[in-house]
Parts: structure tokens; sequence; C-alpha cells
């Protein structure tokens, strides 16, 4: 399969998500490192909007459909034939133009998220010596394990739109990203506890989703840093520093290096339908992303990752 990548700075966006389930997004996140204003996020994912996601389609992510292969196709391959060739990391191609009207009961079954372009807001030398925040490109070191698979939930029609709340599958990947710099930044890829919903009841070309979903951190508490500390085990403090740490004048320098937290962060993703298969109950189509990289359990502020791709998904009724 064949992918051509273009990376426009008008679709460059910021946003961020969490591990454990939740029932709304809090507007603001307050972390070790001091508190994110999520209102500024959205209105990022806002602006995406008016500039419409078919803009991101025709900039961002370009599939060859004669090299692309269908569900049905891979369906037909023996483990050996998909052995080292990279198409487990592939989500499938849709063909047609077709729609699908779901029906009380419906689910989307083995939907399938392949990011591919990643993006990496950074602070950037402008004109007169002036700095600014821009998402420069970065490049994926995880070698085409980072797609997610084998997720589904139901469908339910509320208000005349479709909404889908994701439940289970392989629903996160640990990704590392290097920036031009040659910085190394780790993230979650996810769209973990995914609620996503579109203005209309049918599926077909051109129908757009948006939601929010939960980041987890990209360590747990049985992580151990270079110093021996951790969430759950390992030592209070680092033991090189003790000095430092007697409640006084260096104990605020490594607070938020010795104290590790699970942090859960928001995310928020938008999608396009541009193929739909009725007689295989199969849609796919577009993606963009947004959330926060890995903050090394509160020692430092994550970074916002954009995330460009396509995804794939079954309806089953």
């Amino acid at each position: 399969m064949k992918i051509a990548l273009i990376l426009s700075p008008s679709i460059l966006i910021s946003s961020a998500s969490a591990f454990a389930p939740s029932t709304s997004t809090p507007q603001t996140y307050r972390t070790s490192v001091g508190p994110l204003n999520m209102m500024s996020l959205k209105d990022c994912m806002t602006n995406l909007g008016k500039l419409g996601l078919a803009g991101a389609i025709a900039v961002g992510v370009a599939v060859a459909p004669a090299e692309a292969l269908t569900k049905a196709q891979i369906n037909e391959l023996s483990y050996l034939q998909v052995k080292g060739t990279g198409l487990a990391g592939h989500c499938a191609e849709v063909v047609g133009e077709d729609s699908i009207k779901p029906i009380a009961g419906s689910k989307l079954v083995d939907m399938c998220i392949e990011p591919k372009a990643f993006a990496i807001e950074e602070e950037v030398g402008g004109k007169n010596g002036k700095t600014e925040r821009k998402f420069v490109k970065a490049k994926a070191l995880t070698r085409q394990t980072y797609t997610l698979d084998l997720m589904e939930g139901p469908l339910t029609i509320e208000k005349g739109g479709i909404s889908f709340k994701e439940e289970e599958g392989m629903d996160y990947a640990a990704t590392t990203l290097k920036l031009p710099g040659g910085q190394d930044i780790p993230m979650l890829f996810t769209v973990k506890d995914l609620i996503a919903k579109g203005e209309g009841d049918t599926f077909k070309p051109g129908y757009q989703m948006t939601g929010d979903f939960q980041t987890p951190s990209y360590r747990t508490g049985l992580f151990l840093d270079p110093k021996g500390r951790g969430g759950t085990t390992g030592y209070d403090t680092a033991v090189a520093f003790q000095a430092l740490q007697t409640s006084e004048e260096g104990d605020a320098i490594l607070y938020n290096e010795n104290n590790k937290r699970f942090e859960i962060t928001p995310g928020r993703i938008e999608m396009e339908v541009n193929k739909v298969n009725a007689e295989e109950s199969e849609i796919g189509g577009v993606f963009v992303s947004t959330q926060l990289a890995d903050s090394d359990m509160g020692a430092h502020i994550p970074k916002k990752v954009l995330v460009k791709g396509v995804f794939y998904a079954k309806v089953d009724t």
C-alpha cells in the first residue's frame, strides 16, 4: 500500500485525553506541573471544523486504492502470507460510495485506526527574533505497531444524529516520536473511551463525527525512573540528591520528579467517512486527532501531539 503524506499548517491543531472511564471532560485539567486550559484545545478543533475536514483529506492523507487490500482480501490470506509484509499494521480499504443507515441495536465492530502522520507543537523562531508555537512534523520511531484495531461499541441514534461509544478492543499503543532536533517524545496513541457524534442518521461519503476520548499515562505505577523512583514502588527521592531535599530550598526543584503520578488527560478526534460499502456493511475514511504526549508521570509539561490517518469499521446490525 503506497501512502502519500502531506502536512498542512492550516490543519495542525491541538487537544488532549485519558485512561480511566469518565462521564465528562473538564474544561481545565490540573496536572502536577500546573493547569492546562482544555478550552483552547477544543477551540483549535473547532477551527479545524470551520476549515472543513474535507480540506484535511485533500492535503493530509491520500491512499492508493489500486494497491490497497479490502477486508475480504485480507481474510483470504494465511498467517505466513501476512507475516513480514507489514499488512497487519494497516487498516483495510473500503471500496464504494454507498450509504448505510444504522438501526436500533447496531454496533461498530472491527474498527481500525491507522496513523499516517504525526506532528508535535514546538516553539519555533519567527520574524524579528520572536518565537511562536507551531506544529512540526515528527518521525515515528515505532515500526508499524501503533495501529489501533478490533475496537467496537454500540451505535445509537440521538436527536437525528449517530453516536458511537468505544467500549473495548486494542485501543492504545505505546509510540515514540522524534523531533527534527533529535529529541525523542514518547506517547500513548489512543482513542480509549471515545464518544463520537455526528449529524444525520446515515453513514455516507462526507459524513463527519467528532468526539472526545481518554489518554492514559504512558507509564504505570510500577515503572522506575533512572533514579529508582516510581509511583507505587521504588525510592521516594533521588538518592544521589538527598542533601537538596530538605523541604527547603532544593525541594521544589525536585518535587515533580519525586512525586510520580498516573495522570489522565483528555483528547479529541474528528473523523470523516469517504467510502461506504453497503454490501459488506463497511465504512472507511480519514481522521485528525490531538492529545498530550508523556509527562514522565508528572515530571514535566507534556507536549501536544497531532495525529492524522485513516480508519475502517464494520456496521454490525
